[in-house]
Order: C-alpha cells, then sequence, then structure tokens
C-alpha cells in the first residue's frame, strides 16, 4: 500500500506530459484522459485515507533514501482526507470547466493550455499534502502556484492580468520568505524533515523556535488569506473564469491551513504564539464578514465569506486541543466543498445573466428555479443552519472554545456565533436581490453577446473605448455585443436561460457531496477525532517514517 502514496502526485504530471506531446489534437481523446486520471486520483485518495485510518500513516522514501537526503511523502488521516476532500472536488470542477468550454465552441486552447496547467495543479496540492520534509511542501506550493498563475490570467484581458500581477507579487514575496526559513530551520536542526524536526527542534532554545514558528506561520497565513495578510484575495479571485475562482477559492486557501495545522502540531506543540493566532482568527472572521456585508457583487461577496471563515479554521488551530483540532478538520473538510460550489453557482448566473453585480440581478427562484437550488442549499450549509455540515463543524469548535475557559477562547466562541448569524444575513442577502425579488428593469434576457476586450466586431483599437467597456460581473450594464469578460478565455459567449447540462451536473453533484458530510457527520467526525489524537501524539507519524 506504501507505494501508491507517490501515485496522486505522479499521474497528473505524467498525463500532463502525454496532453503536452499530443498538442490540440485528439480533443476528445484529451478530455477522456483528464477526467480518468481525476477519477483515478480519487480513487487512490479514498484508498489512502482508508489505510491510513486502519494501519496508521503511510510513508515512502523515493528512491529507498533515508531521511534528511531522499524525498519523503506521507499520508496518515489528515492528509488522506485532505486528497479525498480535494480530488472530488477538481473532477467536479473539471467536469464544470468542460461543459464550459464546450458552450463557448472553444476547441483548442482549453485543451492545449487549460487542462495540463489544471492537472499541474492537481499535482501541486497533492504534493503538499504528501509532503514530509519542507523542502517538498516548498515544492509542492511552487509546482501549485506556477500553475495557478497560468489559469489566473488565462486569456489575456487586462482586469485578469491586472489581478493577477497582484497575485504573483504576492505569492513570490511568501516563497522568498519560506526559503528564509526553510534555511533558517536546516542551520538551526541539520535537517528539514518533519519527522526529525519534531525531535530536534524541541532541543533548540526559545528565541530560535519562537522565530521559526513566527515565520512558517507568516507564509501559510499569506497563502491562507489571514487578515491582515489577505487584502490580495477579493482583488484577485473573482477576475477569472468561474471554475478557477471555484477551485482556488475552494482548495488554494485550504492548502495554507493544512500546512499551519501540520506544522503548528508536529514541529511546534505546546506553540508559544496561540494567542496571536486567536487573535488572528478573530480578526479574520469578524473583517471578513463585515467587508461581504458591504459588497454588491456576488463574487466579491463570496470571496469576503471565504476570508472570513477561514478564521474559523485558525480558531481551532490556535487551540491546539483535540475537540478544536477535529473541529477544525471538518470544517476545511466542508468548506472546501461549499466554498467551491458557490463559486460554480455565481459562474452559472454569470452565465445566464450575463453578470453577478446583485443590483442587476432578481427572479432568478422563479425563471431558473434549479439554480436558485443549488445556491440556497450550501448558502445555509456556510451559515451554519443546523442539521448540516457547517453547523456541526462550528459547534465542535464552540465546544471546544467553552472547554477551553480562557479569555480569548471565550471572545472566539461570541465571534464565531456573530459572524455565523452575520453570514446568513449575507445569504439572505444575495437570495432576496437575485432571487427572490422580481427582476430589475433593464435587466439582460436571453442572447445577450459577450465579448471578449479586443473581439469587438469593428474595434477600431481605440485604447480609451476599451478602458471603458463593461466587464462582465462588473456591475453596469451589459448590453447586446458588449465588451466583457466571461468565457475561460475572455473570449465571446451568448448568455442563455438553458445551461450546458455538465455546469448544472457538476453543481448539483458538488451540492450533493456537501449534504453527504451531513448525513456522514457522525463517521465524519469520529475520523477527525482520530486524525486530531494522531496528531497530538506526534509519535505514529514519526515511527511510520523514521521506523523507529
Amino acid at each position: 500500500m506504501n507505494a501508491l502514496v507517490p501515485l496522486p502526485v505522479l499521474l497528473p504530471l505524467c498525463v500532463t506530459g502525454l496532453k503536452l506531446a499530443i498538442g490540440p489534437r485528439l480533443q476528445r481523446f484529451q478530455r477522456f484522459i483528464s477526467l480518468a486520471v481525476l477519477g483515478a486520483v480519487l480513487v487512490l485518495s479514498v484508498l489512502l485515507m482508508i489505510a491510513a485510518d486502519r494501519h496508521g500513516p503511510l510513508s515512502v522514501h523515493l528512491g529507498d533514501f533515508a531521511p534528511p537526503i531522499g524525498i519523503t511523502l506521507v499520508a496518515d488521516r489528515l492528509a488522506g482526507l485532505m486528497l479525498t476532500v480535494s480530488s472530488a472536488v477538481t473532477l467536479l470542477v473539471h467536469v464544470y470547466s468542460l461543459g464550459q468550454g464546450m458552450a463557448d465552441r472553444d476547441d483548442q486552447t482549453p485543451v492545449g493550455v487549460f487542462h495540463p496547467a489544471y492537472l499541474i495543479l492537481v499535482a501541486g496540492v497533492s504534493c503538499t499534502f504528501l509532503a514530509g520534509d519542507l523542502v517538498n511542501l516548498y515544492v509542492g506550493f511552487e509546482i501549485m502556484l506556477v500553475a495557478s498563475f497560468v489559469l489566473l490570467t488565462i486569456g489575456g484581458t487586462a482586469t485578469r492580468i491586472r489581478a493577477g500581477s497582484t497575485y504573483v507579487i504576492i505569492s513570490l514575496f511568501s516563497s522568498v520568505l519560506f526559503l528564509v526559513a526553510i534555511a533558517m530551520t536546516y542551520a538551526f536542526a541539520g535537517t528539514v524533515n518533519f519527522a526529525q524536526l519534531a525531535g530536534r527542534l524541541q532541543e533548540a532554545s526559545d528565541g530560535a523556535r519562537t522565530l521559526l514558528e513566527a515565520m512558517l506561520l507568516t507564509v501559510f497565513a499569506i497563502k491562507a488569506a489571514v487578515f491582515p495578510l489577505a487584502a490580495w484575495l477579493p482583488d484577485s479571485y473573482p477576475t477569472a473564469p468561474a471554475p478557477v475562482t471555484a477551485v482556488f477559492a475552494g482548495l488554494l486557501t485550504k492548502v495554507g491551513v493544512y500546512s499551519m495545522l501540520r506544522t503548528q502540531t508536529l514541529l511546534f506543540p505546546g506553540h508559544r504564539l496561540g494567542d496571536l493566532l486567536m487573535l488572528a482568527a478573530l480578526a479574520s472572521m469578524v473583517v471578513g464578514i463585515l467587508g461581504a456585508v458591504a459588497q454588491t457583487d456576488l463574487k466579491r461577496v463570496l470571496s469576503f465569506t471565504l476570508i472570513s471563515h477561514i478564521g474559523y479554521m485558525v480558531f481551532g488551530i490556535a487551540l491546539a486541543g483535540r475537540g478544536s483540532i477535529s473541529g477544525a478538520i471538518v470544517y476545511v473538510a466542508h468548506h472546501i466543498t461549499v466554498q467551491t460550489t458557490l463559486f460554480l453557482v455565481a459562474g452559472l448566473v454569470e452565465r445566464r445573466d450575463g453578470t453577478t453585480e446583485l443590483t442587476r440581478l432578481g427572479g432568478l427562484a422563479k425563471s431558473a428555479p434549479l439554480v436558485a437550488v443549488l445556491f440556497f442549499v450550501p448558502a445555509m450549509n456556510l451559515a451554519g443552519i443546523p442539521p448540516l455540515s457547517g453547523f456541526i463543524g462550528k459547534v465542535g469548535l464552540m465546544r471546544a472554545g467553552i472547554d477551553n475557559g480562557g479569555g480569548w477562547a471565550w471572545a472566539l466562541v461570541a465571534g464565531s456565533a456573530a459572524t455565523s448569524l452575520l453570514t446568513l444575513y449575507v445569504m439572505a442577502k444575495v437570495w432576496n436581490l437575485a432571487f427572490w425579488r422580481d427582476a430589475p428593469p433593464g435587466a439582460e434576457g436571453e442572447g445577450v453577446v459577450l465579448e471578449s476586450a479586443g473581439d469587438e466586431p469593428g474595434d477600431d483599437g481605440d485604447d480609451e473605448e476599451d478602458e471603458e467597456a463593461p466587464v462582465a460581473g462588473s456591475g453596469r450594464p451589459v448590453p447586446a455585443g458588449a465588451v466583457v469578460s466571461a468565457g475561460l478565455l475572455g473570449q465571446s459567449i451568448t448568455t442563455t436561460k438553458r445551461l450546458p447540462w455538465p455546469m448544472l451536473l457538476a453543481t448539483g453533484a458538488a451540492v450533493a457531496l456537501g449534504l453527504l458530510y451531513t448525513v456522514l457527520g457522525g463517521p465524519l467526525t469520529t475520523f477527525t477525532e482520530a486524525a486530531a489524537a494522531e496528531l497530538l501524539a506526534r509519535t505514529p507519524y514519526i515511527e511510520a517514517v523514521l521506523g523507529r
């Protein structure tokens, strides 16, 4: 079973090489092998999760080189669960993107650029979850980020390039800081292997350990969009195509949360920065949800709720107890699925009406009841309405805070309750504006042509006209033939009341996956409690890697 551990990383990379060699030819075959490899990764992830639960952590040293020389990959309960959830979500988003690409009649570039970049992203996420040392954790981040640079700016529209530039700068800064932290860790401990660091860092001075902990937390907080290091996110994610935004919102920030969870429990038990983490968690929850209240664009509303709900996960990590870590793991799995689903629904709304600006939407509950249901269920799940999985995760975290009994813990419990209520208010606001009320005057109907910048028929290349052209989701009117960016590549699309069935199927499956967490709430919490106990014990992980 240990031999299966590298496959979630290797399979997408190998298929990416094959797809690049084929080029834009054999498009049906390429779509098939993309779905096949993502399905295979999902099956492998489930097998690894089950094996880790039954037999303990699985580890493999590539090339049979022992630490600290070799590359170590480890699959424990936490990594197995994260792999399974992320694999399921990436498969559904890929089906969604196939539907969008076929609806846009783009037969070349998605196969030639989007699909390989997407598979590389999947490989990077898997590498991050399985990494057994800081260097390969860094490599996983970089694989993931290189692919994300391509996906975020795909199509080359001005809006996407501007947003992508901010994302690139922030990501490069965090990568440099990560490299400095890795170098300092090696200087202190003589290794970067997690299992070896777990022992050697305990022998370091308090000042050295605190410095390393602070640097790694800063790196992971940037990647997880923890306040006050989250200002880049609301301007970067909403400009990307719907499937890209969905997978970014669902997965990329959670990779940062996973890294915080892994290092805080394994390398820095009894960490000295717990109060600082609690403050960051509280600030993320409150500032993020207040930002969401102030927004009028659906994608920006969801971006700010993303920042807010990262605070719940940091809350669990900061308390560092079995119950809190179990609640944080439940909430990570829940939030990956629900946040992805909501962004997929935002893509459906944009496909149908040409905008995600709430002031220009209305009547969708009557005119598009299926889309309304697909929004309502995950929206209530995000708000934590019982008995949905969001409620299960929040109750677990709040109960852990009450059991802790500290002043910061009580403040976080109160902040969690207030954030949950405000999330319900924000979701109700979106429902009332976009779905429940009548459509406002001037709302566009079926057949609105959405074109990319520079592609308008008769465009004379005048820069001033391009700057004044409306963008899908910008809130300005989107008349027929307007210059906007909405497709996978920013190319022209046609809004329609009849949405592509693969997009609806993928979104419906994502909603069902979120509900499955509710149905399996008991087994899920039992699994996460075992995962939390394993993380806090540290010994099973160390013995699996070092063999003692």
